[in-house]
């Protein structure tokens, strides 16, 4: 009999006692499984099932019958990696967990982040997984991140330390070797150098000894076993030679080769933390202390205390402490950290004010509203976080590539041997497969893409772009068509009513009366524009019942008794309503959106209203064209005022007339035409468009942008953010390219330049950390480009 087992399921979607017992009963009907509860209260199911009996069965059963097991994703901080062969490792180990949904491994930031399903597995199963493949895991909690920090620091002193040690006793034996190449003889005796050597080689190279034992223990190979093996074999065969009394000695190739790998490994870390600094410098900028409000008395505390609801001044010069509304007062706000604007924003009564932004000129109270993790700027370093620590496509080469070059290269270093033995030249021979084994290291090809990614993410991040992840920064670059939407996107998004035309016996103020009375209870901007016009003007709102919205048509009700309707032409043509085509063209031509008034399927009038382009939107649909990529204009409004819009912006691509269930359709057959789209829109109304499209960019103000709709959010409202964001994409890619083509090439060439005993072992070693380094700092250049201004370049 099978032994039993109990696992602890969550549970999202239950509303009653109904629902926890329908899941009861379906979960009981799967065969092995003896005793099934549904707390309502806790959302959990605690089911005990044969051993043999798969979770995932449990799990489909549940979701099957309507309710949903949630995935949940942890971040772990990772300790002894050394290239990528050890993310691959562990990204093994850890995937074949049962529960594991995906893992991803970023050697550049020593990150891990994995999806599973908890209560079938836990955090501390992941972590013991991660330590039987012979590497370190600690839980990446924001508290353990200054710790982390620290640990880092305190770990990169020792090893300086350490390096310098190694330079001390390696001098002499380099300077030995100098002095022999150009004809001289050897100063030191055979058992100081071995001396000078064997520190080095077990001390200092102990990181090396100890990680290839890891990685072999876990069944696999790595960088560390091949340094550890090269200077090894040097070592132990140069000890055998001394004791033979052979002058003939190596010690100096050892110990050079580990210090300069060592030092290599020095840089690398180094530059790899420079990569990371734009969470770093973003998690900064948060302000210390708040000035609350309580009872009338302002008493100074920490951020961390505050709670919604809470009352705040904030002084000229001081950062604002989190995310809230301004209820006394006015002031200007620097957003440049967020938006990547310079020019402060003016903030008054009822406006929305984002933490970490610096507030120039007076004094103001604010209300709190969000506080920690919800706030905008613990989302920005959330999802700057999650893009740093994806993967692009591209990267799926390299890992692949990772995964067999080690045993590949050991094979190489054989043959080597072998085959200068065969000639007669083991001696010789010994020194070309040293050199194979320390020359080829899978380091460069591992960091070649995360460090770009880092960086680009990182950039754009500082200048208020967000790209989600490495896919879409890989996938952007190909865009080759832009799909804007108008209102609130290419135009400023604050309608305003610029006519008003009347039928023959109505008054124009009638018109506005009862088109005013419908709109008053519509969100759209043009019925605001019609409610705010007609408060302007002075104009008595009556009263309207039986109000509803008509998407992509208008809006209808009751209006002193009289059915009303006020929308647009198709809604008024499809009505039988007759329309002044005169009034309406003039009204089009220009620009303007017209707006149809009926009462009882009798026309009272029109109103035009206009909404002016963004300043910037003709230099960034030029730039777009200049770089090749095909730009369109969708909206909702007649082909007459679309036509008169895009002209204005020099677009000559126009879908007019579509209503928003249509939007996303559009976006499809661009797609199905072989194009790669960018669709760009305000990231709430258009959010089908934006998942139909290859790229879904969203626009807003960084506070009110629905941030999970998009693949990249721009946190202002500039058109010349998504320049920004495919320069971007492109390059980093660029970048990535160069990084993956210097990793391929050099070892390519450098390889059988070994085995062919053309590179020494001390020249292999130098050249092998230099790869490393040089991949990291390329990626590093990056910082040069220059976003948001005249000027692009890489």
């Amino acid at each position: 009999m099978s032994e039993a087992k109990e696992i602890m399921l969550p549970i999202e979607g239950m509303t009653c006692a109904a629902c926890a017992a329908r899941i009861e009963k379906n979960v009981a009907k799967l065969p092995g499984v003896k005793e099934v509860n549904v707390n309502l209260a806790s959302e959990r199911a605690r089911v005990v099932l044969d051993s043999d009996t798969p979770w995932s069965e449990v799990v489909s059963k549940i979701e099957k019958t309507g309710y949903s097991v949630p995935v949940r994703e942890v971040d772990l901080h990772i300790t002894g990696m050394t290239c990528a062969a050890c993310a691959a490792r562990i990204e093994k180990v850890v995937g074949r967990l049962e529960a594991v949904k995906s893992v991803h491994v970023n050697l550049a930031s020593e990150k891990a982040r994995v999806s599973y399903v908890p209560g079938v597995i836990d955090e501390a199963d992941i972590i013991q997984a991660v330590e039987k493949a012979g590497y370190g895991a600690i839980l990446a909690s924001e508290a353990a991140e200054t710790e982390e920090k620290e640990r880092k620091l305190r770990a990169y002193h020792r090893d300086l330390a350490k390096f310098g040690f190694s330079v001390l006793m390696t001098v002499p034996l380099v300077v030995q070797m100098f002095v022999m190449l150009v004809g001289g003889r050897p100063f030191l005796p055979n058992w100081l150098s071995w001396l000078l050597a064997t520190p080095v080689q077990f001390y200092v190279g102990w990181r090396f000894y100890k990680g290839a034992y890891h990685a072999l223990r876990g069944g696999a190979a790595n960088m560390d076993v091949l340094v550890a093996l090269g200077t090894s074999v040097a070592y132990v065969y140069s000890t055998v030679l001394t004791l033979l009394g052979r002058s003939d000695v190596y010690f100096d190739s050892s110990a050079t080769v580990v210090t300069l790998i060592f030092m290599g490994k020095l840089l690398e870390a180094r530059a790899k933390a420079k990569s990371s600094a734009a969470i770093e410098s973003l998690a900064k900028l948060g302000a210390k202390v708040a000035h609350v409000l309580r009872e009338g008395v302002e008493t100074d505390v920490a951020v961390e205390e505050l709670r919604v609801g809470d009352l705040v001044r904030v002084r000229p010069g001081e950062k604002v402490p989190t995310d809230g509304v301004v209820v006394e007062g006015t002031t200007s706000v620097d957003e440049s950290f967020l938006t990547g604007e310079s020019m402060p924003v003016s903030k008054h009564l009822g406006d929305e004010v984002v933490g970490a932004s610096i507030n120039q000129t007076s004094a103001f109270v604010m209300r709190v509203t969000k506080v920690g993790r919800d706030t905008a700027l613990a989302q920005v370093i959330r999802l700057v976080d999650q893009a740093q620590g994806s993967k692009a496509p591209v990267q799926r080469l390299a890992d692949k590539i990772s995964g067999i070059f080690v045993p590949v290269v050991l094979g190489a270093a054989l043959v080597t041997l072998l085959v200068w033995g065969m000639l007669g030249h083991w001696s010789h021979g010994l020194l070309a497969a040293i050199a194979v084994l320390v020359i080829a290291c899978p380091c460069s090809l591992g960091l070649a893409t995360p460090t770009a990614i880092m960086v680009g993410t990182g950039l754009g991040a500082e200048s208020g772009i967000l790209v989600k992840g490495g896919e879409h920064l890989e996938l952007a670059h190909r865009v080759n068509t832009v799909v804007f939407d108008k209102t609130g996107t290419l135009t400023t998004g604050k309608p305003v009513v610029t006519d008003v035309w009347s039928a023959d016996g109505v008054e124009q103020d009638d018109v506005l009366k009862v088109a005013a009375a419908l709109e008053a209870q519509s969100e759209h901007p043009l019925g605001r524009a019609v409610v705010a016009y007609a408060k302007e003007h002075g104009v008595e709102i009556p009263s309207a019942s039986e109000v509803q919205s008509v998407p992509g048509y208008g809006i209808r009700g009751m209006v002193k008794g009289a059915r009303t309707r006020v929308g647009n032409r198709t809604w008024f043509v499809d009505a039988n309503v007759t329309i002044p085509d005169d009034v309406l063209a003039a009204f089009e031509s220009a620009g303007k959106t017209a707006v149809l008034v009926a009462q009882d399927e009798r026309l009272l009038g029109a109103i035009a209203i206009a909404d002016t382009l963004k300043s910037d939107v003709q230099g960034t649909v030029k730039e777009l064209q200049t770089m090749g990529i095909e730009v369109w204009m969708i909206t909702g409004d007649g082909a007459r005022t679309a036509e008169a819009i895009a002209k204005l912006a020099g677009i000559t691509n126009v879908m007019a007339g579509v209503l928003p269930a249509e939007k996303a359709a559009k976006v499809e057959s661009l797609r199905h035409a072989g194009r790669v789209v960018a669709m760009v829109g305000d990231g709430i109304n258009d959010a089908p468009a934006l998942a139909a499209a290859d790229i879904g960019i969203a626009m807003g103000t960084g506070t009110d942008v629905a941030l999970e709709v998009a693949d990249i959010v721009l946190m202002h409202g500039q058109t010349h953010g998504v320049v920004d964001a495919l320069r971007l994409s492109k390059a980093t890619m660029r970048k990535i390219r160069q990084n993956l083509f210097w990793a391929f090439f050099y070892n390519v060439l450098g390889i059988p330049l070994a085995a062919l005993g053309v590179l020494s072992p001390i020249i292999a070693g130098a050249a092998m950390a230099f790869s490393s380094v040089s991949v990291v700092s390329n990626s590093l250049l990056l910082r040069r480009l220059q976003i948001g201004k005249e000027v692009h370049a890489a």
